[in-house]
């Protein structure tokens, strides 16, 4: 009798033993298949947030590129608007310092005996008032006997280096003041400078 007690009790072990190992694979399963589960979450998760990032960083490259490449353009024009002033400067300065009063009675003399010929109405010179004062004391008599035609000098305060000049008594005229010179030179030069300028900028 107390054998078969104790097989009894035995028995009851054994098979709770067994039960309770069965749970534990079972409780052993589901959790790792649970962590698997928030392993594989975890790792999409990560993944969604490097994708993002690495698009977030290639859109602030982009927009920092096109933000430099901009702010380059900008500076080239005004860098150029600069350079072309100054160029202006420069032009109109050489100009007005080669314009002397000698030199302008030279250029009026030959402009005059080839384009007057054949007309009886006055040459009327239009330029600043230092160079009228100087040509009138020392260079206008001058002008007339070799032009052989009527010559008026007036004094221009918009004109700061050379001269107007009309062969219809001032109805109509040539401007060969240092702005209209310095105009049609830049106009050769300026091209040629943009021309350097996009050459250094590509470089």
């Amino acid at each position: 009798m107390a054998e078969e007690i104790r097989d009894l009790i035995e028995k009851i072990n054994q098979e709770g033993i067994k039960v309770a190992e069965e749970k534990a694979q079972q409780i052993e399963g589901a959790a790792k298949e649970k962590a698997d589960e928030m392993l594989a979450r975890a790792k999409l998760e990560a993944e969604k947030i490097i994708a993002s990032a690495k698009e977030k960083i290639a859109r602030d490259e982009e927009r920092e590129k096109t933000l430099l490449i901009q702010a380059g353009r900008d500076l080239l024009l005004v860098l150029r608007k600069e350079i072309n002033t100054m160029l202006e400067r420069i032009v109109v300065s050489e100009i007005r310092q080669a314009l002397t009063p000698d030199y302008l009675v030279k250029i009026l003399s030959e402009l005059i005996k080839n384009c007057a010929s054949g007309q009886n109405k006055d040459i009327v010179i239009s330029l600043k008032k230092e160079d009228l004062e100087a040509m009138e004391k020392s260079l206008l008599n001058k002008l007339k006997e070799e032009t052989k035609k009527g010559v008026i000098l007036r004094p221009s305060e918009e004109i700061l280096g050379g001269f107007t000049i009309s062969f219809d008594s001032g109805k109509s005229c040539y401007d060969f003041t240092d702005k209209a010179l310095a105009e049609y030179i830049g106009s050769y030069l300026k091209p040629k400078l943009n021309e350097i300028l996009r050459e250094a900028t590509s470089a």
